[in-house]
């Protein structure tokens, strides 16, 4: 059983005297080597972790447990298969959808190259028990890089779909060079039986391996990633889909990061009505920064970027709204004698609150991408460390 963490943390307010909260570990199922953990909370406020178990024999699985009456329930098979492409950076989800379904992704290998694979999507309609069989979104049928998938929930109900598709590089590329071609952001709908929507592309030249993300807003889906001018710049970009039609990408941010290779680094988006929040990180000048940045209106316009870390982050940021308007941001900080995991609370006024250690220096911390989500009065973290972890925290609503 994996050892309670307490820590005393700062205050969550922009005030002078601070309170004391604990952040308290859970033991997961997830068995000893598991990684690529993801968290979602379903309507009813569940909340659901996702990871990839490695079988042996070239056989791998993807499983969930949910949160309940404090501890996580035993583990559920989504899906389990040869061939997977398994990696630290562009790993499986699950979400749960507005009509009480269940939508999870992964991906499967598509040829010999060393990014050549497939992105796999099956729904649930009795909890998880049972999964339909999965399908491709993309139709391009090239042995080339499908992934880095964002899912969401279409307004009343049904499942949509971005992702980073290289169908335009070099098939099988065995490296991350895609010569011949740019990465694209991609779209299309999924309905409840399976059928494909029409495809849309949403940009055609973006950062290869970096994350997207998706929230719904009041007017619609947000979808934001990092984006690839002809100069190699890779800010942060948005694009919208309203009246069902895409809207041109636009900046979050203007940092200028002019850098030649994919930093693996993408961003987040936290949303509550017309409000949203995107986390991210950038070397712009070759200074690490993360950024949040504030839209109300449904991702039309941010205000100026507030800057979040404290002074060295390595990024892997992720984002969630409070019910006062703030934001809680999550990031890895660089440190001695390691890395250390830490969230920050700011507003759009420009107020920021202290920074707090949900994992310090030194604690178990692996290559990966810590995710955060925030259920009620909690918030709910994840992260590898010899086989999935997780943590709560409580904070004000």
């Amino acid at each position: 059983m994996t050892r309670p963490v307490l820590l005393l943390l700062a205050a969550w307010c922009a005030c002078a005297t601070p309170a004391l909260a604990e952040v308290r570990e859970l033991p997961t199922p997830a068995a000893a080597g598991s990684l690529g953990p993801h968290l979602n909370v379903a309507p009813d406020g569940r909340v659901m972790l996702s990871w990839i178990e490695r079988l042996g024999a070239g056989r791998s699985a993807l499983r969930f447990s949910v949160l309940e009456d404090g501890g996580w329930t035993a583990p559920l098979t989504i899906a389990e298969g040869r061939d997977w492409f398994v990696n630290w950076a562009d790993f499986p989800s699950l979400v749960a959808l507005d009509d009480g379904s269940l939508a999870a992704h992964w991906l499967e290998r598509s040829g010999p190259g060393t990014y050549a694979y497939d992105v796999r999507i099956a729904q649930s309609r009795d909890g998880g028990r049972t999964w339909s069989q999965p399908v491709t979104p993309h139709r391009d049928g090239t042995p080339t890089e499908h992934g880095f998938v964002s899912l969401f929930s279409r307004a009343g109900g049904g499942l949509e779909a971005v992702w980073l598709d290289g169908r335009e590089t070099s098939p099988g590329a065995g490296e991350h060079d895609h010569g011949g071609g740019a990465m694209t952001l991609r779209y299309a709908a999924i309905g409840p039986d399976g059928s494909l929507g029409r495809e849309a592309l949403l940009d055609p030249r973006v950062c290869d391996c970096c994350q997207t993300g998706a929230a719904v807003t009041a007017d619609g889906p947000l979808v934001v990633y990092r984006d690839r001018s002809a100069e190699e710049i890779r800010d942060v970009a948005a694009v919208r889909l309203r009246d069902g039609r895409w809207t041109e990408p636009q900046p979050v941010g203007a940092d200028g990061w002019r850098i030649e290779g994919c930093p693996v680094n993408g961003p987040a988006v936290a949303a509550r009505g017309r409000l949203a929040a995107v986390a991210w990180f950038t070397a712009a000048g070759r200074r690490p920064q993360v950024h949040v940045a504030f839209s109300t209106d449904g991702g039309n316009r941010f205000g100026s970027a507030l800057d979040i870390d404290d002074g060295n982050p390595a990024g892997y940021v992720d984002a969630v709204l409070l019910d006062d308007g703030s934001v809680v941001v999550s990031w890895v900080e660089s440190t001695e004698p390691g890395s250390s995991l830490r969230i920050r609370r700011a507003w759009a006024d420009g107020r920021r609150g202290p920074s707090v250690s949900v994992l310090p220096a030194g604690a178990p911390l692996a290559n990966g991408f810590p995710r955060m989500v925030r259920a009620g009065g909690r918030l709910v973290f994840a992260w590898t460390a010899e086989g999935v972890r997780t943590a709560v925290l409580p904070v004000p609503r």
